[in-house]
């Protein structure tokens, strides 16, 4: 096994004392002796990259960051020309792609594929990329790996036995990304960080509509992705991967983004924010995609499919190799201070695609269960039909970016979960005073039901002011100008979809830490309105121009409290403020 630590690769060469003969057996899947009809467990796993590694010097096997279950995030990467200095490091030439597998055990199809692809690469029976550095994840969600079963995946046509989609802790791990609360996502970062690839790949299995299809495949949302590269997203890297597989006889279609309902009306992109994993890859500007097996076919078309489009997709990336480290070096550049930045989007319905799609006809019949009108497809009435994609987004709401954020040193969650990310920071040397742009919390909405360990905020609005702040010893500084300028822009920013504040981080703010006594408060608000005409005037006038204001007694006392100096700073002001830009 070899080590990978935060910075650079150290190499552990193992003792082996394996035979050949025990050696290739290992090198035999679980899915191949099955027939297609099982999956490897996660020891079965570890045996068999451990074997390949032992065998071919292309391969090795690093231990990561460890995770909830216990067990340390594993990598294995493929490639022959491998330095022992570091894998990662100066490497203009090269382009790294990344395979993320397992982010949900019931859905294993990624995790046998790429047992096959990295074997195969090994051995030679696949074409050695020239431009590619091949990064495989071979099990994300260990803990749900491990907590094995045939029946949670209702809607699924095999394997025999497969993991559960939560961890060890029961998150769903393709919705912790930004928030972080699992140490799976915080050795995801690391190792994201470390690796830095230039294509990321999450393999999934869908639940959704039935349709013809084996293959889905879900890019993230161009728009959002940007510039030039997101227009080579959907002009090219799509288009291409689609026709490749084409000629493979692998129809592919995008990912269906329907429930309970036939596509045949037309259905929209996904959109990725960042608590997903293609929403998160894209801060670092890396072309990101899933792939979205369908639910209902055979387990073998599942897996063979996810094998050859990973194959397709590494011998686009061969060949482009050069595009994308300038596209992605140009996207890079786009953000800067005092450019204008989207944190919200929605579907740009002046701007579609249309699309051959290949379904079944569906209808809507009497339930004998319910009684109600349920869906019922029929594979018996294929059709291919011309569908409406809409496949464009545009901003819903934009922030400015500022050149830098403050963020006080007592917010140690926020600033250890920057530096997971590899945010470099600057740590303020004394106290200091500085004109910076504030924002106060005005309205915010929160789910009435827990979400993923959280009750999560929306429609988040703020209003802002400049004002001249204490910036105490030991604070931290975050520029803007460096390479994680868009986490940093879509984290600290309120609005934003999946903010720390929309996670909870903040919510200490959102209560009042002391009151009044509304017997004491009377005489001080009177004293304090005589002594303040222009407040008085606006009481006055609050009065009477709302009548419920005018009858609630309290909400009065309240509003001339919030007034006063008494009223404390804290409540409701964000803490995290915005300097230049």
């Amino acid at each position: 096994m070899k080590k990978f630590s935060c910075l650079f690769l150290i190499f552990i060469i193992l003792a082996c004392s394996k035979n050949q003969k025990k050696v290739q057996t290992s090198l035999t899947t679980v899915f191949e002796r099955s027939k297609g009809i099982e999956t490897a467990t996660y020891k079965e796993i570890l045996d068999f990259y451990e074997s390949l590694a032992d065998k071919h010097t292309s391969i090795a096997l690093y231990n990561m960051q460890g995770t909830d279950s216990g067990e340390p995030l594993k990598l294995v990467t493929f490639n022959p020309n491998r330095s022992f200095e570091s894998e990662f490091k100066n490497r203009e030439d090269k382009i790294v792609l990344l395979i993320n597998n397992g982010i949900h055990p019931g859905e294993p199809d990624g995790i046998d594929a790429s047992m096959l692809l990295l074997r195969d690469l090994a051995e030679g029976k696949i074409k050695t990329p020239e431009n590619v550095i091949i990064a495989v994840i071979p099990v994300y969600n260990i803990g749900g790996a491990l907590n094995r079963n045939s029946t949670s995946r209702t809607n699924q046509n095999g394997p025999k036995e497969y993991g559960f989609r939560g961890n060890a802790r029961n998150y769903d791990l393709n919705r912790d990304f930004i928030k972080a609360d699992t140490k799976n996502a915080k050795a995801f970062a690391n190792l994201f960080r470390t690796v830095k690839p230039d294509v990321f790949i999450d393999n999934h299995v869908s639940n959704g509509a039935d349709y013809q299809y084996t293959l889905t495949h879900l890019f993230t949302q161009h728009n959002k992705l940007g510039g030039e590269l997101g227009a080579y997203t959907h002009n090219s890297l799509m288009p291409q991967l689609e026709d490749s597989l084409q000629q493979k006889k692998w129809d592919i279609t995008p990912y269906v983004n329907v429930f309970n309902r036939t596509p045949e009306s037309g259905f929209s992109q996904f959109k990725d924010s960042p608590r997903y994993s293609t929403g998160y890859t894209t801060l670092f500007n890396t072309l990101g995609m899933m792939v979205e097996t369908h639910m209902l076919k055979p387990y073998k078309d599942r897996v063979e499919g996810t094998y050859e489009l990973m194959k397709s997709m590494i011998n686009i990336a061969d060949k482009d190799a050069e595009l994308i480290h300038q596209l992605r070096k140009s996207n890079r550049l786009t953000y800067k201070a005092g450019v204008t930045y989207p944190v919200q989007w929605q579907i740009d319905s002046s701007k579609t695609s249309t699309r051959d799609f290949k379904g079944y006809e569906g209808e809507m019949i009497d339930s004998k269960i319910t009684g109600a009108k349920r869906l019922k497809y029929d594979r018996n009435k294929p059709f291919t039909k011309e569908i409406t994609y809409y496949d464009y987004f545009k901003p819903k709401k934009s922030v400015t970016i500022p050149e830098s954020y403050i963020i006080p040193k007592g917010y140690w969650n926020v600033i250890d979960l920057l530096k997971q990310n590899k945010i470099e920071l600057e740590k303020v040397k004394k106290d200091t005073i500085l004109t910076a742009e504030v924002y106060r919390i005005e309205t915010y909405e929160t789910v009435k039901n827990p979400y993923e360990g959280h009750y999560l905020h929306y429609n988040t609005n703020v209003s802002s002011k400049t004002e001249d702040i204490e910036v105490k010893k030991g604070d931290y500084i975050a520029t803007t100008d460096q390479e994680g300028v868009r986490y940093l822009v879509e984290t600290l920013e309120p609005t934003a979809t999946d903010s720390f504040f929309n996670w909870n981080f903040f919510d200490t703010i959102l209560q009042q830490k002391e009151g009044f006594s509304p017997y004491v408060w009377e005489d001080k608000a009177e004293a304090f309105l005589n002594e303040n005409p222009e407040i008085k005037k606006a009481f006055e006038t609050k009065k009477e121009n709302e009548p419920a204001f005018a009858k609630n007694w309290y909400a009065q006392l309240v509003w001339i409290h919030k007034q006063s100096s008494n009223y404390e700073k804290s409540h409701l002001r964000y803490p995290i403020v915005r300097v230049g830009g």
